[in-house]
């Protein structure tokens, strides 16, 4: 069986190179793969250098996309992606998260007649004006296989009228990845430069992002709770734009530029707590057994709530610094790892390739 692995976001990357090393490792004769990059994320920062860290292959093919309105680059990509299989066909499409390249590839794929698998199928925010909601949902309507990271996932397919016997509940390949490197991180500090404690501050949805009121509100609620504490911000491209309104304000962080992979997990790894608008930043907490403090409404993650590690502050952005100084106060609950994150996630996720190959 032919599969095609479709990445283009730096959150696929993480999540793909678990399952590349566990087929690479069964060196099955019924599998035969190839990665396709859309080249959604096309900055050095962003993406090539995952490659690199994560111990992926370089790409069989790379689109080429790069950054543009969602319809332009989802329209792209499904444009080079079918030509791409009209000359050279494939059997199964494997694509992962919940980016444009999710969906684009997922589309092209389906109506080629190939079969399709959903890495973290299942994940719902409830929140549709979300893209990437929009993006899941699609996904999952058409998708043959799901290979889903709890038990939340397996209960919204089967709510949906998904047949039980095509989820696959394997774990999470982020957190594959995570326990794959962590002895190999390394400091993005110079050794006159680091600080201790610290607070990691990550920040890149438009919600957040294009609405300088907002930005500035929460930049200020960071800084009340972290109470002198270093604030280490790797700034996001699109964030960085609208920093240069707020020089006055940004000039009390630590501004950082984007940050590889391996960076990135040691500045997790060693902070003191996490305020951030990512999903997976909360799983990589909650794994870490760090405090996150998402800037969001709703979670496609509930089990990090679940956990302990994961509170959502909403439009209550003063309690961003209730939460930071409830560290303060040795404040925690009872917390607990999910199940099944226990960095087998690839090789699950290997077997059922291989088992479907068989059919």
């Amino acid at each position: 069986m032919k599969v095609d692995f479709i990445v283009g976001a730096r959150p696929n990357f993480m999540k793909l190179a678990p399952i590349i090393r566990a087929i690479k490792k069964k060196r099955s004769k019924h599998i035969d793969w190839r990665i396709i990059h859309t080249g959604q994320h096309y900055d050095q920062k962003m993406s090539d250098i995952f490659f690199s860290q994560l111990d992926i292959p370089l790409p069989d093919f790379n689109l080429g996309v790069g950054s543009g309105t969602h319809a332009s680059q989802t329209g792209s990509i499904m444009i080079s992606y079918e030509k791409l299989l009209i000359e050279s066909p494939s059997d199964y499409c494997m694509v992962l998260g919940d980016v444009n390249s999710t969906v684009s590839g997922a589309l092209v794929a389906k109506k080629l007649g190939m079969r399709l698998g959903h890495v973290e199928g299942g994940l719902r925010s409830g929140d549709i004006e979300m893209p990437e909601e929009i993006n899941r949902l699609v996904t999952d309507s058409i998708s043959d296989d799901f290979f889903v990271t709890s038990n939340y996932a397996v209960s919204n397919l089967i709510q949906e009228g998904h047949d039980n016997d095509k989820i696959h509940f394997v774990g999470n390949t982020m957190i594959d990845t995570l326990i794959h490197n962590i002895n190999n991180l390394k400091s993005p500090f110079s050794t006159h430069h680091n600080p201790n404690p610290f607070i990691l501050l990550t920040i890149h949805r438009p919600a957040n992002v294009d609405n300088i009121e907002r930005l500035k509100e929460i930049l200020n609620s960071v800084i009340d709770g972290a109470k002198g504490k270093t604030i280490v911000f790797p700034v996001h491209p699109r964030t960085r734009l609208a920093l240069e309104n707020l020089e006055d304000i940004s000039s009390k962080f630590l501004l950082l530029e984007p940050q590889p992979y391996q960076e990135f997990i040691y500045l997790l790894k060693n902070c003191e707590a996490v305020v951030s608008d990512s999903g997976g930043i909360s799983e990589e907490a909650t794994f870490l057994s760090k405090q996150c403090i998402t800037l969001r409404d709703t979670t496609e993650r509930p089990e990090t709530i679940d956990s302990g590690y994961n509170v959502l502050v909403g439009n209550d952005l003063q309690k961003i610094a209730y939460y930071l100084n409830k560290l303060k106060n040795n404040e925690h609950k009872e917390k607990k790892i999910p199940d099944m994150w226990d960095g087998n996630a690839g090789e699950r996720i290997a077997d059922a390739l291989i088992k479907i190959s068989k059919e």
